[in-house]
């Protein structure tokens, strides 16, 4: 491997739980850390904090932090690890919470400026206050920065908006987007939320009882049907692509995704923009013929291309290619039945423009 990119290897033996990881990481961009409750995502922070000592080898773009014969102490390592608790000083202002975080760096060792850090994280109307005045999203946008203002060569992020009510997560969220956007710094995000691996994530890493069991690219890995990754009613794929037009009379944008395209709720966002849409299992259905009677406002040609079982016995997931993209449809094994579903099957995928994330 280069010397670009995160490799992290561990192994880590616990009463009842045990940690062993290989994985090579992208050098910047969000990578995701996706796993159910115990399956080793806070571990797996923990140790490449250097907080937990585990057995194994850590590099951070070309930086030796851990090997057989050499462990980097967790005060020297170059990370900021942000927690579902944003844990600032109460005592003092914003301003003096992020002063906290750039002493920690000779005035020139640092790689983020204040100036920055306020844009990224919108919070310089917030320099006077105290936490005890901040809203819950403000407090995670404060530590953040904070953690930025280190100048770190990695920035860990532990379900940064798992305390958080989903008016503060939405405020949030597009604060975060920029940071995979703007940043060369690499991000691990830890999430149980699968929105915000679709609106964040660059890379996802799937954890199963302290084991790696899928880490690749977002689209690839979301469209696999061969990963027992429990999304339940929020299994489908996230796709990459960018405004082609907006429909200024209904409110809607056609988003071209390689050569196919899908009709969205209109965001505001301008022709040629890069964005990505989330089309959920549940919300596609599948025709043998092509209809103009109904209110589906995409109806895309495509073919089946693989048929697994689904979660429930009554269902199956079934994958198709819609040109060079790729979707999931969730349907009863009845349907399939009737429809005649075979691998190779030519179909049409219906879907609705409101189940269209963008």
């Amino acid at each position: 491997m280069s010397d670009d990119g995160i490799r992290a290897q561990f192994k880590l033996s616990n009463p009842g739980f045990a940690l062993d990881v290989d994985l090579a990481l992208p050098g910047r961009g969000i990578s995701a850390i996706f796993g159910a409750s115990g399956s080793g995502k806070t571990t797996l922070l923990r140790c490449i904090a250097g907080l937990d000592k585990a057995v194994g080898q850590l590099r951070i773009n070309g930086e030796l932090w851990q090997d057989a014969s050499h462990f980097l102490p967790p005060h020297r390592r170059a990370l900021g690890y942000v927690f579902q608790e944003a844990s600032l000083f109460a005592h003092l202002t914003v301003r003096k919470n992020l002063d906290y975080g750039m002493q920690r760096l000779a005035p020139a060792e640092r790689k983020v400026s204040l100036d920055h850090a306020l844009d990224l994280l919108g919070i310089e109307h917030l320099l006077e206050r105290k936490p005890e005045g901040l809203s819950g999203g403000e407090r995670q946008r404060v530590a953040i920065a904070r953690a930025l203002l280190t100048s770190p060569r990695l920035l860990l992020l532990d379900e940064p908006l798992a305390a958080l009510d989903l008016p503060r997560k939405q405020e949030i969220l597009p604060y975060l987007e920029r940071l995979h956007t703007e940043l060369e710094i690499p991000v691990l995000y830890v999430s149980h939320s699968p929105d915000e691996l679709a609106r964040l994530a660059d890379h996802l890493v799937v954890l199963e009882q302290g084991k790696v069991i899928a880490s690749g690219g977002l689209v690839e890995t979301l469209g696999r049907l061969d990963l027992p990754i429990q999304l339940g009613d929020d299994a489908g794929v996230v796709l990459q692509g960018k405004i082609a037009e907006r429909d200024e009379k209904w409110l809607l944008a056609k988003v071209l995704c390689n050569d196919a395209e899908f009709w969205v709720r209109d965001a505001g966002h301008a022709i040629d923009q890069p964005v990505r849409i989330r089309i959920l299992a549940r919300d596609v259905s599948i025709a043998c013929s092509h209809s103009n009677d109904t209110s589906i406002t995409n109806i895309i040609p495509a073919e089946v291309i693989e048929i697994s079982q689904d979660l429930h016995s009554a269902q199956a997931m079934v994958k198709l290619k819609c040109g060079q993209s790729e979707i999931l449809a969730r349907l009863t094994n009845r349907s399939i039945a009737i429809l005649n579903l075979v691998i190779g099957s030519r179909v049409f995928a219906q879907i609705k423009a409101v189940a269209l994330i963008a």
